[in-house]
């Protein structure tokens, strides 16, 4: 599958994309600064992946599926500015709204949860999941460390909550079922709490496991 994944630059894109390249999909990395990307891409790339760059909009077009990992202040933005590039395509929102320099503290947006903000602005028929929130970005980058936590998928489409947890999977995570795009509210508000307990007990990357749940399978090995 090709991925399009915007704001891919940065640590937690760099690593999707290593992860899903490892899987054997294609990568598509985007940024506000196309050259940036391509330059990004072409490391990946040197490295073993397949990965190409551009800027966010491109990627956006590229991708069968789309991938949304910008900070919160370019969210609005960002999302104008694909929405167009990402019609009819499952977009998935990793955006959590923190609020610097607070971000170990809950914050609710004005739409309440940014992929409700997302799909509000793509309109409904861009199906948009809320997805990889709890995922810590400096273990996606070390390859040879595990992801050894669940991760929560919210959609109010079927076929976006599938795809998602599928790709779930190909990073070698286990993905389940949370339910509507609303529920993303809580997805998202739990990042900080994450966030507050990586500084408590010095953690490079706090996560969540649900027990007792035999019907959910297990990650991709």
């Amino acid at each position: 599958m090709r991925v399009g994944i915007v704001g891919g630059t940065g640590k937690l894109g760099s690593g999707l994309a290593r992860r899903w390249g490892r899987a054997g999909h294609s990568i598509a990395i985007g940024s506000r600064d196309g050259a940036k990307a391509s330059l990004h891409a072409a490391e990946l790339a040197n490295a073993g992946y397949a990965v190409t760059g551009g800027d966010n909009v491109w990627a956006a077009r590229e991708g069968e599926v789309v991938v949304l990992t910008v900070p919160y202040e370019a969210h609005g933005e960002t999302v104008r500015a694909i929405a167009d590039a990402v019609a009819g395509k499952v977009l998935i929102d990793v955006t959590v709204p923190l609020k610097p320099p607070k971000v170990s503290r809950v914050h609710l947006p004005a739409g309440q949860a940014a992929a409700l903000e997302t799909q509000a602005l793509v309109g409904p028929s861009t199906p948009v999941a809320a997805a990889l929130h709890h995922v810590s970005a400096t273990h996606l980058v070390d390859m040879a460390h595990a992801i050894d936590c669940d991760v929560l998928v919210a959609s109010d489409d079927a076929r976006a909550k599938a795809v998602t947890i599928d790709l779930v999977r190909d990073l070698g995570a286990r993905g389940l079922d949370a339910g509507p795009l609303v529920n993303a509210i809580a997805l998202e508000s739990l990042t900080p709490v994450l966030i507050h307990l990586n500084k408590t007990y010095k953690s490079l990357g706090a996560g969540v496991v649900f027990t007792d749940l035999p019907g959910a399978g297990q990650p991709k090995t």
